[in-house]
């Protein structure tokens, strides 16, 4: 990935530490194994504080906001490719390869424009194309503010708990 602007990658610093300082319980099924983390977009923050550090594979969208997410993250250990599974198949097939090779990758259920909580076809098609899991990050949050945007993005507060359930994924869900 080019270099942020200095100011992105300041806020990313910030960012990274304040993610790092969160305090994360994970609860997994037995049969937890490589695959695609699928979250809601309002869930983004606690999901990458989650698997920091363990060479994650996501999707980050094109847009401002998402050149501070995609240097947060990269800062955090993960491995970015920036695109949406909507604009750009190409940047979701560079997902697949990493899938394909034993790794965990990561995309918003319900892309980077929404509407929230409602699937697309990206991470779905991601799982059958690769024969993994389709994985649901659900985070239970301690202290936090809620946005008002579209997402109804959460903000964990420093040094807030976090419990994440991760369940499977059902593919008879409407997509």
């Amino acid at each position: 990935m080019k270099s942020a602007p200095l100011k992105v990658r300041i806020a990313a610093k910030i960012a990274e530490l304040w993610l790092r300082s969160l305090r994360i319980k994970l609860h997994t099924p037995r049969n937890f194994k490589p695959g695609v983390l699928g979250l809601w977009h309002q869930d983004v923050l606690a999901s990458v504080a989650a698997f920091r550090d363990r060479n994650v594979h996501i999707l980050v969208s094109e847009s401002g906001d998402g050149a501070f997410l995609a240097q947060t993250a990269e800062n955090l250990g993960f491995r970015v490719t920036r695109g949406s599974d909507t604009h750009g198949s190409s940047n979701v097939r560079h997902i697949l390869k990493s899938l394909l090779q034993g790794k965990f990758a990561g995309m918003a259920l319900d892309g980077p424009r929404g509407p929230a909580k409602r699937a697309k076809p990206g991470s779905l098609w991601l799982s059958q194309s690769s024969s993994r899991p389709l994985w649901h990050i659900l985070p239970r949050y301690g202290a936090h503010i809620r946005l008002k945007t579209w997402d109804k993005m959460v903000l964990p507060l420093p040094l807030s708990s976090i419990d994440i359930k991760i369940k499977y994924f059902c593919e008879d869900k409407k997509i």
